[in-house]
């Protein structure tokens, strides 16, 4: 079985300052409603048996966006409401994302909602008989980026600066990629055993606390790293305009 999860339950600070009211930014669109990140997202997921979307701010719009345009795409779609959205960081989402894959599920893919990327990148991550790190073609900047380094024993670490100020490699390193944001995960109770195991502190943290404990013990030889050829993490409504021209050709 294979299951997508969806975590957009943010506040959208950044991207609101843009904004004549407060929009999730998941579902911002400017030309038609297929437009919106999450439409975009589904869409690519078409061929999954179930879509579970995490949301918390201004959740009665995703509900009824949801009821309206993606029920008819294919997947089931399940909503899961995290309580959390404004105290917790963004692993509380994940977490309960996870909380909600059926025991049968072989195939996770966990997928960040405000970003947008290619059918046929995204297409490889589908097809991968691996665990699953995808990384992007962007500059690494601290001021942006989620990074992640392979150190000398060939093992994956995340870095990220939550006030986009500096980021620290404490240790030699092989190789350094800019996050593409998306996972595969191909082992349900691994990735259950991880989260029983956080700490209170871990539960607030954000969602790489799950994600570099999942991948803590894999070595690079057991991994499939994907580029994702189109790639835009949208933190802006100009963010956003970029991809909407990509629609809009």
């Amino acid at each position: 079985m294979k299951v997508l999860i969806v975590t957009v339950a943010g506040i959208s600070s950044r991207f609101n300052r843009d904004t004549s009211r407060n929009v999730l930014k998941c579902l911002y669109y400017e030309d038609s409603p297929t437009h919106s990140l999450l439409y975009q997202i589904v869409c690519k997921a078409r061929d999954f048996e179930r879509v579970i979307l995490v949301g918390g701010y201004l959740y009665d719009e995703l509900v009824m966006y949801a009821e309206k345009y993606l029920s008819n795409l294919g997947p089931q779609i399940e909503l899961v409401y995290n309580a959390h959205y404004k105290d917790y960081g963004s692993g509380y989402s994940l977490i309960k994302g996870v909380e909600r894959v059926p025991e049968v599920a072989d195939e996770i893919i966990f997928v960040e909602g405000d970003l947008y990327f290619d059918n046929e990148s995204f297409s490889l991550v589908k097809k991968s008989l691996y665990d699953v790190i995808t990384v992007n073609h962007e500059f690494i900047t601290s001021e942006k980026a989620v990074a992640l380094y392979v150190d000398e024993i060939d093992k994956v670490h995340y870095i990220y600066d939550t006030n986009h100020s500096l980021l620290s490699i404490p240790s030699p390193i092989k190789a350094i990629y800019n996050s593409g944001q998306i996972w595969k995960f191909t082992s349900l109770s691994k990735l259950n055993s991880v989260i029983s195991l956080l700490s209170p502190k871990q539960i607030q943290g954000t969602n790489l606390e799950i994600i570099q404990a999942y991948f803590d013990n894999i070595p690079v030889s057991d991994l499939n790293f994907i580029a994702l050829n189109t790639w835009f993490n949208c933190n802006t409504v100009a963010d956003y305009q970029k991809v909407n021209s990509l629609l809009t050709k």
